[in-house]
């Protein structure tokens, strides 16, 4: 990963006062999972140009558990853009390497970090969906902005372009911690991968510190702030207060308490009623399949794709079930179903109940054979679509469970998400969305080779037009 920002306000080489970095020499600091350098490649009093480099160490990466979970396919955990694509590891190479920068700060010139200078900025291999995303998100800050396309594979011309571009920003009159800070904000934004650490509070309030100034009066604060949040329960909050702030920015700003009151039931009425929406809509599916299970009576049940463990928690509430198998790919996952389970303070007989394991749905498993029941809740969508052969293959040739219950989102109702733009999925790790006429297709596909009987069932309210916002498939051997 690579940033440079470049200057030709004279002096030039004011530009390493204000970074705190001096131009004579290479300077790096440890970050999580790597190292980042700074250096200028050029220095003089006409044009200074800052580097700073990220080094990222991809075992590290997997050893915390901080890279992709492995699911697409099998060397994803190791095989990934990571360490190559600028991301939130970029943003806290930022903070780390230009924090006193970032705060505004100059102990030796302090009337520099408030002078506006010409700044350029060139970010390589940054993610975003397509070019129009740049401007959408930097063109109201005042950026002159130029963008280079990358190609899948340059000596592969048919293959076409890559999400991966080199952006170019150009300010005439900018201080140099605007700069920092819209690029500390807006680069995690554009990119679909996951954050490299867990999203709590602080990053809310990290957001509203880095963005006070110029994202509350931001035509698409609210898409920065969820796309940076990633979804988080305090999302609505934290836009709340951004409300707040560019209404006290404002000549004609209602008094505070006024405010409050008139901000909270505009957000409620959008965003807030959305996510709240969501949030039903899970618990409704995990009750859905949890029923389905009860009534068919299985005693025997596989959770795979369990995630943190909230569907194994109702089964495991369900007397007749003697013993429930929780599968994930990931470790961090299958750490947080512990803790959330209490698994360590578990009766004998019930902790018997359970078992929690890492594992693939794309490899045969025989752990996976004799049981009733398996439930696959809003799973196959992280999948590559050229793998469901061998998921299907996995769970329906090789483990056959008696039933098989498999959720997915509804692509038709997509168009009722008022955050979602066209083409976007409803979370950054889908790999695909199918419309119920596609679900379908692939349900009674599976059911017809593999001797089961398929019923698809809407999940949530349906709409004449786009029907439920989820989708369920019950298969049972025919």
């Amino acid at each position: 990963m690579l940033l440079t920002i470049t200057t030709t306000h004279q002096p030039a080489t004011d530009l390493g006062y204000l970074l705190h970095k001096n131009p004579a020499r290479l300077q790096s600091v440890d970050i999580a999972y790597g190292q980042a350098h700074v250096f200028y490649p050029e220095a003089t009093a006409e044009r200074c140009t800052a580097a700073l480099l990220l080094d990222i160490d991809p075992i590290a990466l997997v050893r915390n558990h901080r890279g992709p979970a492995g699911e697409g396919f099998a060397l994803e955990q190791y095989v990934n853009d990571r360490p190559y694509a600028s991301s939130s590891f970029l943003s806290t190479a930022l903070a780390k390497a230009f924090n006193t920068a970032m705060n505004g700060t100059c102990k030796d010139r302090p009337e520099l970090p408030d002078v506006l200078l010409p700044l350029e900025a060139t970010v390589a291999a940054l993610p975003a969906t397509s070019a129009e995303q740049f401007q959408r998100l930097f063109a109201p800050l005042g950026y002159e902005i130029e963008v280079e396309e990358h190609p899948l594979d340059p000596t592969v011309p048919q293959w076409g372009a890559s999400r991966y571009h080199t952006l170019r920003l150009r300010h005439p009159a900018l201080r140099l911690r605007d700069l920092l800070s819209h690029l500390y904000v807006l680069i995690p934004v554009l990119d679909r991968g996951d954050k490299h650490y867990w999203i709590s509070q602080d990053e809310a309030e990290k957001l509203l510190r880095r963005g006070a100034e110029w994202l509350p009066g931001h035509p698409d604060r609210e898409f920065i702030t969820r796309r940076y949040l990633r979804f988080a329960e305090f999302v609505n909050p934290t836009l709340r207060r951004l409300l707040a702030l560019d209404a006290e920015a404002s000549d004609d700003a209602p008094e505070p308490e006024s405010l409050t009151e008139a901000t909270a039931t505009a957000e409620t009425a959008t965003a807030s009623a959305e996510t709240a929406a969501k949030q039903n809509l899970h618990d409704l599916r995990l009750d859905r399949v949890a029923d389905e299970i009860r009534q068919l009576g299985a005693k025997r049940v596989l959770d795979l794709g369990c995630g943190e463990g909230k569907l194994t928690r109702r089964l495991l509430k369900n007397g007749q079930i003697e013993h429930v198998l929780a599968m994930d790919v990931s470790w961090r996952e299958l750490e947080r179903a512990q803790q959330r389970l209490h698994v360590a303070e578990m009766p004998p007989r019930q902790r018997e109940r359970l078992t929690l394991t890492q594992g693939s749905l794309l490899y045969h498993d025989p752990r996976l054979a004799g049981y009733d029941a398996a439930a696959v809740v809003e799973v196959i969508e992280h999948l590559d679509e050229s793998r469901l052969a061998a998921f299907e293959e996995v769970v329906f040739a090789r483990a056959r469970p008696g039933a098989v219950l498999v959720t997915t989102p509804n692509a038709d109702y997509n168009q009722r998400y008022e955050t979602l733009s066209a083409g976007d999925f409803r979370h950054h790790d889908h790999r695909f969305e199918w419309t119920r006429a596609q679900f379908t297709a692939w349900a009674e596909g599976v059911a017809e080779r593999h001797g089961y009987r398929v019923r698809l069932e809407p999940l949530g309210p349906e709409e004449e037009e786009v029907g439920a916002p989820s989708q369920l498939a019950v298969f049972e051997v025919g």
